[in-house]
């Protein structure tokens, strides 16, 4: 079988790592790639929104099935291209229609189908220029802090939590009346803010049928201690080791089955993986939101522990057969630590060259923010490397991860040195 993963980042990388163990696989194509994901396939200069040079790479190569990384394409409706076309439409897309990923989409549309079919969640009220008074004035009723999210896709930069009205009231206006995230906050969702424990847990499904995969925690601020400004993750864990069977089994029953059950309900076909961002609140879980994909850096942590064959599970979901497909999970921790360039989340350098990463001992290196250049891997982003190790406790995987972490070398390189230490 001939694949191609869409996308450039961590995500990427770890598929490409899990998808080339296949005995199913015969080539596998990454676009557009960073310099690790050419050790597992070969790299096509294609942008991840270019629907129609994807499908002419797709002809030309014999592409069996495409596997989609990120969520732009999805929201822009690769799978619906490819169904449009006569000549693509029998190549499976893994990764929902544009319909379905409105559940990353717009926040309006997620709450609402999560009202709509009981899924546990906050509390929201949704508003934009035509009632922006009337959602000043709902901020006053409010208890604080408070939730307010960018209804479109913002760059994981949409969500502000806000611990005074002033600074609500200010935000608000800011977002709707003068585009702080351009179109995307055209409408803002006004949330109640729910005090608990973050997690996430990720699902494969066929449409009807569904595995649900490791759960996974992420570590967001750039800060040792949770301090400092929100990222697009330094690092991740799995499993969560508060996410015991009884959580889990309430996770499932009120949460992944009336979610499955209601995009059946509405008419929504649905191929691909779910990402369900939840809130532990006093051991009752919350959704916070979904995403269509999977998450980074969470795949990183969560890939490596799944001992089935993924091509099979993926073919599975294509063909509306995955309940039939064999499916194991590692018992052992894995620890994902990110490295990035200094100065990130803010302005940083890029082009330093990365060394010492054949001295990593007993982890996985994911590329994430990288490019090759005579010869050379330089760094090409804010988020850099993603080093994966996977061990038989937390402890001696933070040890270990720690340890191949500070082994890489690039200048101004920086990663936590305490991701899931609160968790022992």
């Amino acid at each position: 079988m001939n694949i191609l993963i869409i996308g450039s980042g961590g995500r990427e990388s770890a598929f490409a790592y899990k998808l080339s163990s296949s005995p199913k696989l015969n080539k596998l194509f990454i676009a557009p790639g960073n310099a690790g994901t050419s050790q597992y396939g070969q790299n096509v200069d294609l942008q991840v929104t270019d629907f129609q040079g994807i499908a002419s790479f797709v002809l030309s190569n014999d592409i069996n099935m495409v596997l989609v990384g990120p969520e732009e394409p999805l929201v822009k409706g690769i799978h619906d291209y490819f169904l449009g076309r006569e000549d693509i439409k029998h190549i499976p897309v893994i990764g929902p229609q544009s319909e379905g990923a409105q559940l990353e989409g717009s926040k309006d549309f997620s709450k609402e189908f999560m009202f709509r079919h009981g899924v546990p969640t906050a509390a929201y009220r949704s508003f934009d220029k035509s009632n922006l008074t009337e959602g000043l004035q709902y901020l006053e009723t409010q208890s604080l802090p408070i939730v307010l999210k960018a209804d479109g896709l913002a760059g994981g930069k949409g969500v502000l939590i806000c611990e005074t009205l002033e600074d609500a009231k200010k935000e608000l206006q800011a977002m709707i009346g003068e585009a702080k995230f351009g179109k995307a906050s055209s409408v803002v969702v006004i949330e109640e803010f729910l005090k608990g424990i973050e997690l996430s847990v990720f699902v494969l499904t066929d449409g009807e049928n569904y595995k649900v995969l490791p759960s996974a925690k992420d570590y967001k601020r750039i800060g040792e201690g949770d301090t400092g400004l929100n990222t697009g993750g330094m690092g991740s864990i799995s499993p969560v080791p508060f996410a015991d069977e009884t959580f889990l089994e309430k996770v499932e029953s009120r949460i992944i089955k009336p979610t499955i059950d209601g995009l059946k309900q509405d008419g929504i076909p649905y191929k691909g993986f779910i990402f369900i961002g939840l809130m532990n609140v006093g051991g009752e879980p919350f959704v916070i939101e979904y995403n269509v994909r999977m998450g980074d850096p969470e795949t990183e942590s969560v890939l490596p522990r799944i001992e089935s064959d993924l091509v099979d599970l993926l073919e599975g979901v294509a063909n509306g057969d995955l309940d039939k497909r064999s499916y194991t999970v590692s018992p052992k921790t894995a620890v994902t630590i990110v490295l990035v360039s200094g100065g990130y989340p803010g302005a940083y350098q890029a082009g330093m060259e990365i060394t010492n990463m054949e001295n990593v001992e007993d982890s996985i290196v994911f590329h994430a923010g990288t490019k090759e250049v005579d010869g050379k891997i330089v760094t090409a982003g804010g988020r850099v490397l993603a080093v994966t190790t996977l061990q038989d406790s937390l402890f001696e995987a933070l040890q270990q991860g720690t340890a191949d972490a500070g082994r890489i070398f690039f200048e101004r390189k920086y990663f936590r040195k305490d991701i899931g230490f609160d968790l022992i």
